[in-house]
């Protein structure tokens, strides 16, 4: 009988293990399409827009384009473990929140007085942040579109979210639009009792296909 030389039964066993690692990775995770629910919901721009007052230390910025890089990186710190994250798998990475923001920026849609950036000031050795972002574009029917309202987590509770948002439907309405729409996820239950709050109705469910990997 002739034995296997040790260097065969050694790259058979490195090759088992090999595959045997593959096919539990496959097992353990794998891709499903999930659908989200998801309300599509107006404003009146004729209505009053509630006043809001930033916190002391808090300013917002006005679109600038050397701003634009700043946007993308407090979107993604905004999203990125956020459940929007999988509903637009974009929002969750870096990269993708570049490529959004430059779109968005270039479109023909834009409206940059409703498009800010929220920063906090510097205090002391503690340095300023940026932490709150949202743009707005025109849709083809006339309405001002809110993209991307966002608050970094370390700085919610504190209003903040509501500045954003006055700040935007005022700039629709001196872009000279009627109503300003948006599109909210349904388990996103903090935000759509802001929106609910602040005068937005519901006009709409939508559901959203994605991609979600689950381990």
């Amino acid at each position: 009988m002739t034995l296997p030389k040790p260097r065969d039964t050694i790259q058979r066993a490195r090759t088992k293990s090999s595959a045997e690692s593959v096919f539990g990775q496959i097992r353990e995770t794998f891709v499903a399409i999930t659908y989200f629910k998801r309300f599509r919901m107006e404003f009146d721009l004729s209505r009053p827009i509630p006043p809001t007052a930033l916190p002391v230390g808090y300013e917002l910025l006005p679109w600038d384009e050397m701003l634009l890089e700043a946007h993308a990186e407090t979107k993604y710190q905004c999203f990125r473990t956020e459940i929007d994250a999988n509903v637009f798998p974009c929002l969750g990475d870096r990269e993708g929140c570049r490529r959004l923001m430059a779109d968005i920026a270039r479109r023909e849609g834009f409206i940059p007085q409703s498009t800010w950036l929220l920063y906090l000031a510097p205090v002391g050795d503690v340095p300023g942040e940026f932490c709150g972002t949202i743009q707005g574009l025109a849709d083809p029917d006339d309405f001002g579109s809110i993209q991307n309202l966002g608050v970094i987590p370390t700085h919610r509770g504190r209003g903040l979210g509501t500045c954003l948002l006055h700040q935007s439907l005022s700039g629709f309405r001196q872009a000279g639009l009627r109503r300003a729409t948006l599109e909210v996820t349904a388990q996103n239950l903090g935000a759509v009792r802001l929106y609910h709050r602040l005068g937005f109705r519901t006009t709409k469910t939508v559901y959203k296909a994605s991609e979600v990997a689950y381990a």
